[in-house]
């Protein structure tokens, strides 16, 4: 029988504060991406529109069911006849009372129709370099993993600072996941520091492909974005790279190589449950 192969590519955009604009530039990476032979193709975190005005985000977006972006997306996919992932777009909650957004993942099918999204659970909250992020104070978290297939390989989805948390990827790969997607949109000090080791340490450490669709380079919002969007094979090497301009990324998925590296090395039939540490008491000595 034929090994199962997947021709992937990665779309690193510099989303401005326009939603149409941003929507035009990503659909024509797209259509570049399928020219070039792409069957699934991800985009980075915030494809639709990089705005740090929170208030003017929140009344520019809708819920998935009636969104520009996202009916725009689904005739992209249909018309493109491809597995479509959207890395993130912002979206009104559709909890009854819930003025937060959520962060959504969507995954379109090549008929156009939504096979399956993941809200992002681990939010940035942090104070880097003098700049504060806290996007807790305007997206709602999201509580679920999610698995889905693409063309007869698995994909477990997660979203940029869930890259930071293991638990996450293991989860996935141990019910079934063959490759990652982490759309991001990583600050430039931290990209610098930590994208290449997070993302090839989640490839290695459970023998799966990593996809990074990365936003890159100075926005309209006046954010700066590291870029440099990845394809890691199982063994943690560099299929492709992107730079800090917008473009596209190519490589082909094997799942034959995703089986060969986990019988290598077995870290997921090797997964033991073991008892937290007790409190540690410590012993004085005069």
């Amino acid at each position: 029988m034929q090994a199962l192969r997947l021709s992937a590519a990665c779309v690193q955009l510099r989303s401005g504060t326009e939603i149409a604009r941003n929507l035009n530039i990503a659909t024509e990476f797209i259509r570049e991406a399928r020219a070039n032979g792409a069957r699934y193709v991800l985009t980075p975190e915030n494809t639709a529109i990089m705005e740090e005005d929170k208030e003017r985000l929140r009344n520019l977006v809708k819920t998935m069911g009636e969104d520009v972006a996202v009916r725009h997306f689904s005739e992209v996919a249909k018309t493109y006849e491809l597995f479509l992932h959207i890395g993130s777009l912002a979206l009104r909650s559709e909890e009854p009372g819930e003025r937060r957004l959520v962060n959504r993942s969507i995954l379109f099918g090549p008929d156009g129709k939504a096979i399956a999204f993941y809200d992002k659970i681990h939010l940035f909250d942090v104070d880097l370099n003098g700049e504060h992020y806290r996007e807790s104070d305007y997206i709602r978290p999201g509580e679920k993993a999610v698995l889905s297939n693409v063309s007869g390989m698995r994909l477990g989805f997660s979203i940029c600072y869930d890259v930071r948390f293991p638990a996450l990827y293991r989860t996935l790969a141990l019910s079934g996941a063959q490759m990652f997607s982490i759309p991001a949109a990583f600050t430039v000090p931290t990209g610098q520091a930590h994208w290449h080791v997070l993302t090839r340490a989640r490839a290695i450490e459970n023998g799966a492909y990593v996809l990074a669709a990365a936003q890159g380079g100075l926005h309209a919002s006046g954010r700066m974005t590291y870029g440099h969007s990845l394809i890691v094979s199982p063994w943690g090497e560099v299929l492709a790279e992107a730079g800090e301009e917008p473009g596209v990324i190519h490589a082909t998925l094997d799942a034959a190589e995703v089986a060969r590296v986990r019988r290598q090395i077995p870290v997921l039939k090797h997964e033991r449950p073991f008892q937290k540490p007790q409190t540690l008491q410590v012993v004085h000595r005069g």
